[in-house]
C-alpha cells in the first residue's frame, strides 16, 4: 500500500514532514530568472523552465532528509501547457531521488470523470497497445464532499496501482470553520468526513496500521486534530498550515501515535522561502531551504521523539 512506503521513509529519514513545492516566479532567485529569460524569453516557457531550475535544486538539497514533497498543481497549470509539463518533470526527477510524491491537485467530481483524474494522477492510460503513466504521483489531494461517487473511483485505482490519497477532511485555511465545523446532530461536519475515510480505508489497509484513504487536517486548528485522531486510529494525517500560516509543532504533537506515526507535516513557504527570510546570498537558496528543513524536522521530532516501525 502506497502510504506504507511513505511511512518507511518517514521512519528512515526520522523526519515527519514533506517539502511544498508551491513555487511563484517571485519565489525564484534572479539569477534563475534571468538566465531562463535570456535563453527562452519572459514567456509562459520560460517561467516553467525557471520553475523547474528552482525546484531540482530544492529536490537536491532536500532529498537525503525530507521524505517526500508535495507539488500544488494550481502553481504549475498557471503557466499553462510549458507549466504542466514542468509539474510532470518535477515529479520525475523527485521520484528518481528516492522521494514520495504527493500531488496536490484536490480534484473532485464523480464517476467517469473522476475515474479520469484518478487515472491522469494516479494510474495509466491505455493508448493503442501501451500503457502509460501521465502523471508521477504517489497519492493525490482529493475533496471528498461530493461523496462516495468521488472516492471509490480513487480508491479503485489505488488498489491497482500501489497508490494512495488524501481527503479533505478539517483545512487549515480561516474560513473552514464556516461548514466543516457545523454540527449534524452531534458530529461537526469534518468528524463525519474523518469517519467516512476511516470506512473507505478498509478497502486498502496497509501493514503499519494506517490505510490508503488518508486525511488532510490544518495545524491550524490542534483542538480538531485531536479529536480526529482519537476519532480515526488507522487514518494517516497531511498536515498544512506550520510555518508560514503560524501553526507550531506543538499545535501538531496529537497528530502522532506512539510510535511516531500518524501524520507528514507540509512546509511550502517556509522551505522554498527560507533564503528571503535569512536574507543570505540568492545563490545559497537551496541550503538555506536545507537548513530550514532541518530546523523543522527537529522542532517537530522535539514532540515525536523516536519513530519506531512496529
Amino acid at each position: 500500500m502506497s502510504l506504507d512506503r511513505l511511512i518507511e521513509k518517514i521512519a528512515e529519514k526520522q523526519n515527519p514532514t514533506v517539502a511544498g513545492l508551491d513555487p511563484k516566479l517571485d519565489y525564484v532567485p534572479e539569477y534563475i530568472k534571468k538566465k531562463a529569460f535570456e535563453k527562452y524569453g519572459e514567456t509562459l516557457k520560460g517561467a516553467a523552465k525557471a520553475l523547474l531550475w528552482f525546484n531540482k535544486e530544492l529536490i537536491d538539497a532536500l532529498c537525503d532528509i525530507v521524505p517526500a514533497v508535495k507539488p500544488q498543481a494550481a502553481y504549475y497549470e498557471m503557466y499553462g501547457y510549458a507549466g504542466v509539463k514542468t509539474l510532470y518533470k518535477t515529479q520525475e526527477y523527485a521520484r528518481s531521488k528516492g522521494m514520495f510524491v504527493i500531488t496536490d491537485g484536490k480534484r473532485n467530481d464523480i464517476g467517469s470523470t473522476m475515474e479520469a483524474y484518478a487515472a491522469a494522477h494516479l494510474g495509466k492510460v491505455k493508448v493503442g497497445s501501451e500503457e502509460l503513466e501521465p502523471f508521477l504521483g504517489d497519492a493525490l489531494t482529493v475533496n471528498g464532499y461530493l461523496g462516495s461517487d468521488g472516492i471509490k473511483p480513487v480508491i479503485k485505482v489505488c488498489n491497482e496501482y500501489d497508490k494512495g490519497m488524501f481527503v479533505l477532511a478539517k483545512t487549515s485555511n480561516p474560513s473552514s470553520g464556516e461548514l466543516q465545523d457545523m454540527k449534524i446532530g452531534d458530529r461537526a461536519v469534518y468528524e463525519i468526513m474523518g469517519d467516512m475515510c476511516e470506512e473507505w480505508g478498509k478497502d486498502l489497509m496497509g501493514k503499519y496500521g494506517y490505510s490508503g484513504v488518508g486525511i488532510v487536517a490544518g495545524a491550524t486548528y490542534p483542538e480538531q486534530i485531536a479529536i480526529l485522531r482519537e476519532r480515526l486510529p488507522h487514518t494517516f494525517f497531511l498536515i498544512p498550515g506550520y510555518g508560514a500560516q503560524g501553526a507550531s509543532a506543538k499545535d501538531i504533537s496529537a497528530a502522532f501515535d506512539k510510535n511516531g506515526f500518524g501524520g507528514i507535516v507540509n512546509s511550502s513557504r517556509g522551505i522554498m522561502c527560507a533564503y528571503q527570510k535569512e536574507k543570505c546570498d540568492e545563490k545559497d537558496f537551496a541550503q538555506a531551504a536545507r537548513r530550514e528543513a532541518i530546523r523543522m524536522r527537529d522542532e517537530i521530532m522535539g514532540f515525536v521523539n523516536k519513530i519506531e516501525l512496529n
